[in-house]
């Protein structure tokens, strides 16, 4: 569901650019030196940031990237995290923008762990292209991953994780975890986001995955 515009957002993007960028391109190839780690993450579908913000704070070390096209969205999950007195910025950038744009900003073999988390399930056929695990943005994100990288994604939408699981076994992955009930156990190591909570309390399971990249010399034509 998108957000009503927040009439501020505009302004408060433009004040903050060195933190929420528009085309972040120039720091293809430079990420982990612009945020100091070894291991980078990029959450695509940030929405209001209760996700990237309580994960870079658990795991400082490591280098946080949220994506998010709605503008309104991605001001709100930067303002929390500008406003958190506890949160230095120093691991963490956000990128408001589309996704299909990310191979001009990330190199080939940069990113070490995709999160998909609660993406829009298009459920119209002809708008099935435009899921973040179709078959397009699996070509995408494999040319990305580095040599051990992977892909978590998480969504209370049945069908979609249907599908999901189809797309990545058709597209040259294998899945490393899969829980048709993840939270039926506690996840400590793994941040609950704010439409995950609302599922909870409502009672509905969370499926989930993880999905790495076969080598090309092993996947089946």
């Amino acid at each position: 569901m998108r957000m009503r515009k927040k009439k501020w957002a505009d302004g408060w993007l433009e004040a903050h650019a060195d933190y929420v960028y528009d085309d972040p391109s120039e720091y293809a190839g430079k990420w982990r030196k612009l945020l100091n780690c070894d291991v980078l993450h990029v959450e695509i579908g940030t929405g209001k940031g209760d996700y990237i913000n309580h994960m870079s704070a658990m795991y400082p070390e490591e280098g946080w990237v949220g994506i998010e096209r709605d503008r309104s969205a991605i001001a709100v999950a930067a303002r929390k995290a500008v406003e958190d007195e506890s949160d230095d910025l120093h691991n963490k950038r956000l990128i408001v923008n589309d996704a299909e744009n990310l191979l001009n900003w990330f190199a080939p073999g940069e990113i070490d762990i995709i999160h998909l988390n609660f993406s829009d399930p298009w459920p119209k056929k002809h708008y099935h292209k435009r899921r973040l695990s179709s078959s397009r943005f699996l070509a995408m994100y494999r040319k990305l991953l580095s040599d051990e990288g992977y892909i978590r994604m998480k969504t209370d939408n049945k069908d979609l994780f249907e599908a999901s699981v189809l797309y990545f076994l058709e597209n040259g992955f294998t899945l490393t975890e899969f829980s048709v009930d993840y939270r039926r156990r506690e996840h400590p190591e793994d941040a609950v986001t704010e439409y995950e909570s609302r599922f909870l309390e409502l009672g509905q399971p969370i499926y989930q995955l993880c999905a790495k990249p076969l080598g090309d010399d092993k996947i089946e034509s």
